[in-house]
C-alpha cells in the first residue's frame, strides 16, 4: 500500500516562512502534508510533476463578502481562480445571521447597495435554512465548498436582533441589559466557531461614507455607540481569543486611530484596519497611515493594516453604481426607483450642486472617466471618449452634464470605465515596503458588476514581484499566505510544513497572468457579473485534493468550514 495519496514532485518550494526556496517533493496523506523531501515514486498513488514550477501555500483572502455567493459558487470566484484556498467571510459587520425570518428580505436589500450584490441572486441562491449564527455555520458546513471558509461574526445583524430594526438604524445606545444580550450573542457565535467580530464605522458625517444601505441611509454599525464596540472588545479579552476587523472613517483621523488602538488594547487581540490605500493626488493619506501603523508596532499595539494593492478599475452603469456615495448630493440623486433616479439626474436645478460636490474617493479624476458603452445609435460617436474629451467636442460641455445627459437618455444603462485612484507605482511601493501590511482587500463576492479586485494575488506576483522586483518570491508568499493566517487565527495554514493541511498552489511563474475582463451570466436569478480569470495555475490543492488543474475547476469540493480557525484536528471535508 502506498504511503502517500499523492506527491508533488520536483517543484521549487517557496514555503511561506521566508526561508530560501528549495527543490523538493511534498507527500500528502489524508489531506495533510506528511513529508517534505525526496520521496520514492513507488510509495505514491498519484504523482504531480512540478518540474519548472513554483510550489507554495495557497493564498488567504481576509476581506471577502462570499456569505451569499458560497451557496451557488463553491469556488468563491474570483478568489478561487486566483490561487486562494481560504477566505474570511462576514466582513465589515455585514452578514445574514442572526436574522429573524420576517427580516430576511430586508437583510438582502441592505446588501444591494453597500456591497452591490444582486437581490435576485440572493433570493434565488440562498437556502435560508437558519435563523441563529450557529445554525448559519451549520448551513455553511453542509454546503459544498472548493475553498476553506473562516467566519467573522458580523455585528450588524446582532444589533438589529437586540435593538430592533428601527433603533439599530437610528443608532440608539443599548441599555445595560441589551449590552448583556449583545455580549451573549457574540459569545454564542464564537462558541459555535466564529473567529472574532467585524464592523463598518463609516460615520454618516464623514468624508468617505460611501458604503450605504439600499436607501442611502447608514448601516447599523455606522451609527452604533462606541460603548458597544468596547463591550464587544471585552468579550474577546475575556475569551482570550479572536480578532477584530473594522473599517472606521469619520472626519477626525486622529480620533479614528485612537479608537483602533483602544479596541486592540482593550481586547488584547489583533485589530485588522481597513484600508491602507494610496491616492494618486493625495499621497499624504497613506503615508500618515503607514507611520501610524509603524508606531503601533513599536508600542506593541496589535493593529494591522490591510492594503489595497490592486489597481483594478471600475466598469459600471448607474443601475448599480454606489461608489459616488461619499458625496451626499450624488448619493441622494442616485437612490430611489428608476423613475425617481431619472427625474433627479435630469433635474437642471440639481446639476450645479452635483458639479460643486463631485465625488473624490472612489476613482481617479472625474473628467477622465471613459464612455465605454453608449447604448443608443445617436450616442455611439462618444464611444471610448473621456468625459473631458466628449465635453470639448460638444462645445465645452461640463463633464457632469456629459455623463448625466447620457445616463438619462439611456435610462441608466450607459457603461463607463473609471480608473482606480491608486495607479502610481511609486506609491504602491511605499505600501509594499511596509513588511506587515496585508495585501488584498478583494471584496470578493461584492460589487460584482463593476469590480474585479479578486485578481489581487495573481496581480501581486505578476506586477509587484516579476515586473517591478519590489520584493522576493519568498517575501510575497509570506505576505499572501502566512501573515494573514497568523493575524486572523487560521490554525496550521499559510505555510508548507509537515503536519499542515495541504492547501497548495503549483504555478508557472514566468507565464502566470490575469486574463481580460469577461461578462458572465452565471448568477442565480438570471443576473450577471464582471470577472477576470487567471492563467498559469497548473494545480490548486485544498486539504490535499486537486480542485483546479490547468486553470480549470475539477469540481472537487474539499473545502472546509474553519470553526475556531480550523486546524488539522478539526478538518471536515464536505461530501463529494
Amino acid at each position: 500500500m502506498a504511503r502517500y495519496d499523492r506527491v508533488i514532485r520536483n517543484g521549487m518550494i517557496v514555503d511561506g516562512t521566508r526561508v530560501a526556496r528549495y527543490r523538493g517533493d511534498i507527500g500528502i496523506r489524508d489531506g495533510v502534508i506528511a513529508r517534505i523531501g525526496r520521496i520514492d515514486p513507488a510509495e505514491v498513488d498519484e504523482v504531480i510533476d512540478a518540474t519548472g514550477l513554483i510550489v507554495a501555500p495557497g493564498f488567504i483572502d481576509l476581506h471577502t463578502h462570499y456569505d451569499a455567493q458560497v451557496y451557488w459558487d463553491p469556488y468563491c470566484t474570483l478568489s478561487g481562480w486566483h490561487g486562494v484556498t481560504s477566505v474570511a467571510i462576514g466582513n465589515c459587520g455585514f452578514g445574514f445571521a442572526p436574522v429573524k425570518p420576517e427580516l430576511r428580505e430586508r437583510s438582502m436589500l441592505s446588501m444591494t447597495r453597500v456591497e452591490a450584490i444582486p437581490l435576485a441572486s440572493m433570493a434565488a441562491g440562498m437556502p435560508w435554512d437558519w435563523v441563529t449564527f450557529p445554525e448559519f455555520l451549520d448551513s455553511i458546513e453542509r454546503t459544498p465548498k472548493a475553498v476553506n471558509i473562516l467566519p467573522y461574526v458580523p455585528v450588524g445583524p446582532i444589533l438589529i436582533w437586540v435593538l430592533g430594526f428601527d433603533d439599530a438604524k437610528a443608532g440608539r445606545k443599548p441599555t445595560e441589559a441589551e449590552h448583556a444580550e449583545i455580549r451573549r450573542l457574540l459569545n454564542e457565535a464564537m462558541d459555535a466557531g466564529g473567529c472574532g467580530w467585524s464592523a463598518q464605522r463609516m460615520l454618516p458625517d464623514g468624508p468617505a461614507s460611501t458604503q450605504r444601505d439600499f436607501d442611502g441611509t447608514p448601516m447599523p454599525t455606522d451609527v452604533m455607540h462606541d460603548d458597544t464596540c468596547r463591550e464587544l472588545a471585552k468579550v474577546l479579552r475575556d475569551r482570550g481569543e479572536g480578532f477584530m476587523q473594522m473599517l472606521l472613517v469619520s472626519g477626525n483621523n486622529a480620533a479614528d486611530r485612537a479608537f483602533y488602538e483602544e479596541m486592540a488594547e482593550t481586547s488584547g487581540r489583533p485589530m485588522l484596519m481597513n484600508v491602507v490605500q494610496a491616492f494618486d493626488q493625495r499621497p499624504h493619506i497613506h503615508r500618515k497611515v503607514l507611520q501610524w501603523l509603524k508606531s503601533c508596532r513599536e508600542r506593541g499595539i496589535r493593529v494591522v493594516g490591510q492594503g489595497l494593492t490592486t489597481d483594478a478599475g471600475f466598469g459600471f452603469t448607474f443601475e448599480d453604481w454606489n461608489l459616488f456615495d461619499d458625496s451626499p448630493t450624488w448619493r441622494e440623486a442616485t437612490t430611489g426607483t428608476l423613475p425617481e433616479r431619472l427625474a433627479k439626474l435630469a433635474d437642471p436645478a440639481r446639476r450645479q450642486g452635483l458639479k460643486d460636490l463631485m465625488p473624490i474617493s472612489a476613482t481617479g479624476p472625474f473628467e477622465d472617466i471613459v464612455i465605454t458603452g453608449p447604448k443608443l445609435p445617436r450616442n455611439q460617436q462618444w464611444l471610448d471618449h473621456s468625459l473631458k474629451l466628449a465635453g470639448q467636442k460638444m462645445g465645452g460641455k461640463h463633464p457632469v452634464d456629459v455623463m448625466l445627459d447620457l445616463v438619462v437618455d439611456e435610462e441608466l444603462a450607459t457603461e463607463f470605465f473609471a480608473a482606480a485612484p491608486n495607479t502610481k507605482i511609486e506609491y504602491l511601493k511605499e505600501i509594499v515596503d511596509d513588511p506587515y501590511v496585508l495585501f488584498g482587500v478583494s471584496d470578493g463576492g461584492a460589487h460584482t458588476k463593476f469590480l474585479t479586485a479578486g485578481r489581487y494575488p495573481t496581480e501581486t506576483i505578476c506586477k509587484i514581484v516579476r515586473e517591478h522586483a519590489m520584493i522576493s518570491l519568498e517575501e510575497v508568499h509570506w505576505r499572501l499566505s502566512a501573515l494573514p493566517a497568523q493575524v486572523a487565527g487560521f490554525k496550521d495554514r499559510g505555510v508548507l510544513r509537515e503536519g499542515a493541511p495541504a492547501d497548495i498552489i503549483v504555478y508557472d511563474y514566468e507565464n502566470l497572468k490575469i486574463l481580460p475582463e469577461e461578462i458572465l451570466h452565471d448568477l442565480p436569478g438570471g443576473e450577471w457579473r464582471r470577472v477576470q480569470r487567471a492563467s498559469g495555475y497548473r494545480y490548486v490543492l485544498v486539504n490535499g485534493e486537486v480542485t483546479i488543474r490547468d486553470d480549470q475547476p475539477t469540481h472537487t469540493h474539499s473545502g472546509a468550514l474553519l470553526r475556531h480557525g480550523g486546524g488539522v484536528e478539526s478538518m471536515r471535508h464536505a461530501a463529494e
